[in-house]
């Protein structure tokens, strides 16, 4: 009878264990507007079953992600991105309005469904308008597979993100952006962390009602730490404006990973952080466990006119609500752009993770960002061409072959880079509007300089986070001024670059990007500040189209495609 038994469960092994290996992780998702006070003012807030952020999706390597989302917000359209995955075989789970699919509206329910096929940290967001920033964003966080160890060790692991927090709709801060005369978004009023943020109530006439910072919901938010353990913190940013410096008061970080990839150890005070970025850090549990310590959050590149971001560090077993003893430590200078170059040029692959990039490329492609005027609308652009979404998904366009939905004129692949002066305001009206789309040999090596410039007020250059969907790319240098096509390539670094999704464009500067053309699908890549995107600051790449498989019924229905699918 031992035997039989044994031999059952032996039996019973066999057959389960290789479903251990690669589960289907399954969440069901109501999107709805609620009240929520995050930074102490009462307003309308886009929640995930009742949240803001949102669960974190937890996966491991080689999991299937499947999400149902039902869209309860009554009066608006969605569409979630899943930022940092690269979708390889599922474009049409993208989850790019315009691009990838047709948005979800009320009272439907779609779903997302996708592989998690490379370890690390990432988001998921919005990706309709400018939803982002009302709140429906969240983490995702995919660990090694069991027989794997990472580079580094850490006794426990958590998870924040970092955003900004306007008090105005996004259908107001959109309708001044698209008004003549044109009305900026401003600067945000609160900086969150976890979703947390302390507004002063007292600064304007606001009754207890609107806002009030006695509300728990309002609370810092603070990460409990055990004495002498050792914790892994994934810090994100999806931040709708601003470029941050993160730090906690006391301690110093070790940067390891970024956007999922390994990184040579390297040691920070000040963690600069863009929008669409992840990173890992260390933090040693070593200071007086008597007391707690701050966590702070502060804009950098931009004019510091929003309260910085507190939270705590939280040394067992004091209160979690105990605040510390100091005042809370100021972030660096928001107008030195030297720190924060060199930060990028800091980031390199580990040693033990290098994937080392082909030596040349089969097209490079400039991209110069600038601000300007069409006909009196301000307006971002991309080689002077500011960027239109088409009714009608790329996706399915390219699948259906349906050319005449947008334009077929090939967008340009650079700019006069002889006479151009990047520290000059552009001249009015110079720009142009377009729905068209750059066209990627399959699996070729295409290199991206993106180049910065002037905006239309003088003596100003702004920071532009650039995040592309459906691949990572090598970053090979940045640099300060213009780029030089003879002379800068000399000194890419092809040994150990770092690969990411989501890369800075420095003031007066430029970026260089290396990326495989290898997922087939159509693929966004843009400014991740919400303002400037819906503004016009963005491509569309095109590769493979007619290796993608059919195209699912349900990502159909707006522009030309009502009907498709259907009997």
């Amino acid at each position: 009878m031992f035997l039989k038994l044994l031999a059952l469960c032996l039996f019973a092994f066999l057959i389960y264990a290789p479903i251990a290996e690669a589960r289907i992780r399954h969440y069901k998702w109501e999107v709805k507007y609620e009240y929520k006070s995050p930074d102490c003012y009462k307003k309308l807030v886009i929640t995930i079953n009742g949240k803001s952020p949102g669960p974190t999706i937890l996966a491991q390597e080689g999991d299937t992600v499947i999400v149902e989302v039902t869209n309860k917000l009554l009066l608006e359209n969605l569409a979630i991105h899943w930022h940092g995955i690269r979708q390889i075989g599922t474009p049409w789970s993208d989850g790019t309005e315009g691009v990838t699919q047709c948005p979800v509206v009320p009272g439907d329910t779609f779903k997302y469904e996708f592989k998690v096929d490379r370890a690390g940290t990432y988001l998921y967001h919005a990706h309709y308008g400018m939803q982002r920033e009302s709140g429906l964003y969240g983490s995702i966080r995919v660990s090694v597979p069991d027989n794997f160890t990472e580079p580094f060790a850490y006794d426990y692991d958590r998870s924040i993100i970092l955003t900004d927090w306007y008090h105005k709709s996004t259908y107001e801060q959109a309708t001044g952006l698209s008004n003549k005369p044109f009305v900026w978004v401003g600067e945000p009023q609160s900086l969150l962390i976890q979703g947390k943020g302390r507004f002063n109530c007292t600064s304007s006439s606001l009754t207890a009602d609107t806002c009030n910072t006695s509300n728990p919901e309002c609370s810092p938010y603070a990460i409990t730490v055990i004495p002498g353990k050792t914790y892994r913190l994934r810090v994100a940013s999806l931040t709708a404006l601003s470029a941050l410096s993160f730090q906690i008061e006391g301690h110093n970080m070790t940067v390891v990973e970024a956007d999922g990839h390994y990184v040579e150890p390297f040691v920070v005070k000040n963690l600069f952080i863009y929008s669409g970025e992840t990173y890992s850090v260390l933090i040693k549990a070593d200071q007086d466990p008597s007391r707690n310590y701050w966590m702070t959050t502060n804009v950098v590149s931009r004019p510091p006119n929003t309260t910085q971001g507190l939270g705590f560090l939280n040394y067992y077993p004091n209160h979690p609500r105990r605040s510390p003893p100091t005042v809370p430590p100021t972030g660096p200078i928001w107008n030195d752009a030297a720190p924060r170059l060199a930060q990028s040029r800091a980031i390199k692959a580990h040693h033990d993770f290098i994937v080392t990039p082909p030596t040349t490329s089969d097209r490079v492609i400039v991209f110069l960002n600038t601000q300007n005027e069409i006909n009196g609308y301000r307006r971002w652009s991309v080689n002077n061409v500011s960027f239109t979404l088409p009714h009608t998904p790329y996706l399915i366009a390219l699948k259906k072959k349906l050319h005449h939905v947008f334009s077929q004129t090939p967008p340009p692949e650079g700019y006069d880079f002889v006479n151009y002066d990047i520290y000059v305001p552009k001249i009015p009206n110079a720009t142009t509007t377009s729905n068209a789309i750059y066209r990627l040999g399959f699996n070729t090596t295409v290199d991206i300089i993106l180049q910065n410039a002037n905006t239309m007020t003088p003596n100003n250059s702004e920071t532009h986070p650039w995040h592309l969907h459906g691949h990572d790319f090598w970053v090979l240098g940045y640099g300060e001024g213009k780029f030089d096509m003879n002379k800068d390539p000399k000194n890419y670094n092809l040994v150990n670059p770092i690969m990411k999704n989501t890369v800075p464009l420095h003031p007066y500067g430029w970026t260089a990007l290396r990326f495989k053309a290898d997922n087939p699908g159509a693929w966004l890549f843009h400014c991740h500040i919400e303002a400037h995107f819906y503004m016009g600051m963005g491509v569309v790449f095109e590769e493979g189209i007619d290796k993608v498989g059919e195209l699912p019924s349900s990502i159909m229905g707006c522009g030309e495609t009502k009907g498709f699918g259907k009997p």
